[in-house]
């Protein structure tokens, strides 16, 4: 009897490391996609003044705004990325903080009226920091691949100073 148990344990063992590999394989292309192009960080971006563009150079741009502009936490935001010379099939901005890992945090977009203008409504989750450097990375899939635009701000406790640009 303890014999056929013990076969039962292992059997069980092997299912659930296949569902826990099949798992993983699935979620591997959402939570580390394939960047076919990307831009690099605009350090004179500055989010709490305004929208943020970034040009390529073949003249596509990808502009970014969260409102409001001080970019609490666990508030609701809105954002609004408008995009130019790129045929967008998809639009995420994906929120990591840049020294902590914050979790799988994504936003999807949805088409507004105007050509090129996508908006969503999204959070950051609370820090126990007073400050955290937060990148904002707009994912934009075209059927050439998916076009990675970061941007980064930095977000603060209330009552908390903003601490200095570097």
């Amino acid at each position: 009897m303890k014999q056929d148990t013990r076969y039962y344990w292992i059997a069980l063992g092997i299912l659930l490391s296949a569902i826990f590999g099949v798992a993983l394989h699935k979620a591997w292309p959402i939570l580390f996609p394939t960047i076919s192009q990307s831009a690099d960080v605009d350090p004179q971006c500055d989010l709490r003044d305004g929208p943020c563009t970034t040009r390529f150079p073949n003249g596509a741009w990808v502009s970014f705004s969260i409102e409001p502009r001080d970019i609490p936490v666990v508030k609701p935001l809105q954002l609004q990325v408008v995009i130019q010379g790129l045929d967008a099939d998809k639009v995420e901005v994906d929120f990591a903080g840049t020294d902590m890992n914050m979790g799988f945090n994504r936003v999807t977009l949805s088409p507004a009226s105007e050509p090129g203008v996508y908006n969503s409504g999204g959070m950051l989750p609370v820090c126990v920091r007073d400050a955290m450097e937060w990148e904002a990375r707009v994912l934009i899939a075209t059927a050439q691949g998916l076009v990675s635009v970061p941007y980064r701000f930095i977000t603060v406790r209330p009552g908390v100073p903003l601490p200095e640009r570097q």
